[in-house]
């Protein structure tokens, strides 16, 4: 049971980051603040894209820790470590869209994003 738990905790998190990253997009999108093809948008809006990712990077991780039955730490790396194959694995299909530097930057961001998430989570935890 405690690994079906430990499963969840990480697949909601991922969910929580998808859909919350999806959503985000597809608003941006429909409302003609974000042009496609990416590339037509500037630097400053593609790094508002890292940011807010980032950010759901992070609340992923917070659900992630919160939702794990035990090592909450350990769960959220485990989501960042899931994020960081998928974020390679995007880059690669991607990698003839320009800038080369965003899927990159998800990448090597993720992975502290997600710990600042379970931190945040753990923080909490400690005093309640």
């Amino acid at each position: 049971m405690k690994t079906l738990k430990s499963i969840g905790a990480v697949l909601a998190g991922l969910v929580a980051v998808f859909v919350l990253s999806g959503a985000t997009d597809a608003l941006l999108e429909g409302t003609g603040i974000m042009k496609q093809p990416f590339a037509d948008n500037g630097t400053g809006f593609i790094l508002l894209v890292v940011l807010y990712r980032q950010l759901y990077v992070a609340i992923g991780a917070y659900i992630t820790a919160a939702l794990a039955p035990d090592k909450p730490m350990k769960h959220a790396m485990i989501l960042a470590g899931i994020g960081f194959v998928l974020g390679i694995v995007g880059a690669i299909v991607m990698w003839h869209l320009p800038p080369h530097w965003y899927p990159i930057s998800l990448v090597v961001l993720g992975w502290p994003s997600a710990w600042i998430g379970a931190r945040l989570r753990s923080r909490k935890a400690v005093a309640v």
